[in-house]
């Protein structure tokens, strides 16, 4: 049984301390609902395969997100204001989709080498002027364009 909570374009403002308590949801969409910060408390949610925040206005992101460690989907951190992204998404290493596009990223993590299965990874319109070294380990990428 897949459990889903879709909270897509209710402009929350913060996420409500009670989702934290759902440890059996496997997709959170928190998509478009305000956010400027994501708590620690996103690491409790650890059966997560697919966590979309895209569209809203984080500035950063927990380095807890890196305990996700059962997201083998998707994780959707576009359109925000991110300058950097944690070290710990390369414990991602399941993620088969990153998209962290329409930020102010200059550079991505050498540890996103280690993120092994990804097939997309999405990181137009930022800041980016070289790909870490490790980008080169990733041989599951393919062409999205």
């Amino acid at each position: 049984m897949q459990h889903v909570l879709n909270l897509w374009c209710q402009q929350l403002g913060e996420v409500p301390e009670s989702v934290w308590q759902h440890t059996k949801l496997n997709v959170l969409i928190l998509a478009d609902t305000g956010l400027t910060a994501l708590p620690a408390e996103i690491g409790k949610l650890y059966r997560l395969t697919t966590l979309d925040l895209g569209h809203n206005s984080l500035t950063s992101v927990p380095d807890e997100l890196g305990d996700l460690t059962g997201l083998s989907g998707c994780l959707y951190l576009h359109d925000h204001n991110l300058s950097q992204l944690p070290g710990s998404l390369g414990n991602l290493t399941r993620l088969r989709y990153l998209n962290v596009g329409e930020n102010a990223l200059a550079t991505l993590p050498e540890a996103v080498g280690r993120m092994a299965e990804l097939i997309e990874l999405r990181a137009q319109h930022n800041r980016l002027a070289t790909l870490p070294d490790t980008i080169g380990r990733l041989r599951n990428l393919l062409n999205s364009g």
